[in-house]
């Protein structure tokens, strides 16, 4: 079948053929093939160095292969220029990271509606939806706080509400819960899979934690820039 058509995808919302990265003569991918269903939790587990970090980035737009192809609900998106694909990043996908990347001098409505502003919603839109997404998300009464005036469960639960607010396609969360306890931690990741498949979307979370990884539906693991195990519940 020829990769370049939208079948190859086998219906996927997200899917990478071939993909190679290089840091110089060094291979972070080496030529990996992974699809991504709708509503999928998929966990990448793997050693430091292991290219899962890379894998995420190349999938999300973030940073472009070296060779491969990447799908995007059948539609090939990675020889987009970077204006469409920061686009794509804006409008298709969310992002959850360790620190939680919020702003600091926003609110938390405020950093929730920020892609959705971006995108060209109004504030007053866009900062309703947000609410909605805060308050469903345990985060009522705090619309108004600061970063710094939020716990760091509740900093990454504005976050996950940020990642959400536009209803992407497709959430990548990198070490989610890596700044967190296990309890929040663990609390925190049931509240982004909870919402994620209220919206339909799929969730890729690349962690070192192996408890984390254990509770995902699927786990996918990297070593040497290749896919060496697919593990499903």
């Amino acid at each position: 079948m020829d990769p370049n058509t939208p079948q190859a995808t086998n219906g996927s919302v997200l899917s990478g053929r071939g993909l190679v990265k290089r840091y110089g003569a060094q291979y972070a991918l080496a030529g990996i093939d992974i699809d991504i269903q709708p509503r999928d939790a998929v966990a990448i587990v793997g050693p430091s160095g292991s290219g899962k970090t890379s894998l995420l980035h190349v999938l999300a737009g973030i940073l472009r292969a070296d060779d491969g192809q990447i799908f995007l609900a059948g539609q090939r998106i990675d020889h987009l220029g970077e204006k469409k694909r920061s686009e794509l990043r804006r409008t298709e996908f969310g992002f959850v990271f360790q620190s939680g990347m919020l702003v600091a001098e926003l609110s938390a409505e405020e950093n929730v509606a920020l892609p959705s502003l971006l995108a060209g919603l109004g504030r007053k839109e866009a900062i309703e939806a947000g609410r909605v997404w805060l308050s469903r998300l345990g985060l009522a009464g705090k619309e108004r706080r600061r970063p710094g005036e939020l716990s760091g469960g509740e900093a990454q639960r504005v976050a996950i509400a940020r990642a959400l607010t536009h209803r992407p396609k497709v959430i990548f969360a990198d070490e989610p819960t890596g700044a967190l306890d296990t309890r929040t931690g663990r609390d925190t990741m049931d509240a982004l899979l909870g919402a994620a498949h209220e919206t339909g979307a799929a969730v890729i979370v690349v962690t070192h934690d192996r408890e984390l990884a254990e509770s995902m539906p699927k786990t996918v693991a990297i070593r040497d820039g290749l896919i060496a195990t697919r593990l499903a519940a």
